[in-house]
């Protein structure tokens, strides 16, 4: 079956009349189309991946870069990639590639549904001989995302294997922003922190995070409510957190940004990554046939 071919059957089976279509999206890859009374979305298979969140009346909550590369095997930036099983790079394996392997693979359509004005999509992907050159589990990972007047995103993991794993997650959201310079990240006051940009340096956070030169952070012990300010655009997101212990804060700047080809000069003001995560020491650790469900609710008003 040729690739348009495959989309339309999948639009056949999953597609909900006037709420939910598969269809061909960037690089012909495959992607869910919401458009309900409360928000539009979308979702492509590639790397189970959340490109777009617009609550009717308002602008998108996710920014996406004008230069992502929409390719299989490459990683698209922006929306909210998901970084499994490892975070960042993987110290044991220099080879292997960054933020796990799940982000750049196709996964597979479960379920497309209808609550009232919300729709839940549901996509999976399980461990194959590809995935066990650099994790030698066996898995099953779900990633749920509903569509309405708030965005929910679960992601949830099935240890599949005969043996326990440990593993680190992210929900690696890219939120739009009107100017990052002018935005703030509040509720994390008094917060530890491990400042990757400062030689991993263990530091205290004081007062509300602002953007004003490169920021990679990975804030510990954090499961409370954020409130990330927007004035440019004159609007709060908040980001409510389930079963996560830290969150990591990203802004790569001028120089990183100019520097990579698919973001580019000058889009480093237009986004702040604000994370749901389980790394480092708040890995987590599942026995054979336990599940674990991260989740983040985001909230636009």
């Amino acid at each position: 079956m040729t690739e348009p071919d495959a989309i339309a059957a999948l639009d056949r089976q999953f597609g909900i009349p006037g709420l939910a279509a598969v269809s061909a999206g960037h690089g012909g890859l495959p992607r869910v189309l919401i458009s309900s009374p409360h928000a539009a979305g979308e979702m492509y298979l590639h790397g189970g991946h959340v490109t777009s969140w617009t609550p009717t009346g308002a602008r998108d909550t996710l920014y996406c870069s004008p230069n992502a590369v929409w390719h299989d095997g490459l990683a698209i930036r922006g929306g909210v990639p998901i970084c499994f099983p490892w975070f960042g790079n993987n110290a044991a394996i220099p080879a292997a590639p960054a933020h796990g392997f799940v982000r750049t693979k196709a996964w597979s359509l479960q379920s497309v549904e209808h609550y009232g004005n919300d729709v839940v999509v549901s996509m999976f992907s399980d461990s194959t001989d590809d995935t066990r050159k650099w994790w030698r589990f066996d898995f099953h990972l779900v990633c749920r995302a509903t569509f309405g007047e708030q965005l929910k995103l679960e992601l949830i993991v099935t240890n599949t294997d005969s043996a326990p794993f440990s593993f680190e997650e992210a929900l690696h959201a890219y939120f739009a922003l009107g100017d990052v310079q002018a935005a703030a990240v509040r509720g994390l006051d008094g917060t530890r922190y491990i400042d990757k940009v400062d030689h991993f340096t263990e530091k205290t956070q004081s007062g509300d995070i602002r953007i004003s030169s490169e920021t990679d952070r990975i804030y510990l012990n954090t499961q409370h409510d954020l409130d990330l300010i927007d004035p440019v655009l004159s609007r709060p997101i908040t980001i409510c957190k389930q079963n996560s212990a830290t969150t990591v804060v990203w802004n790569p700047w001028a120089d990183k940004s100019a520097a990579m080809s698919d973001l580019g000069p000058g889009q480093w003001k237009k986004f702040l990554c604000v994370e749901t995560a389980n790394i480092g020491a708040s890995d987590v650790h599942l026995g054979p046939g336990e599940s674990h469900t991260m989740a983040a609710r985001v909230i636009c008003e």
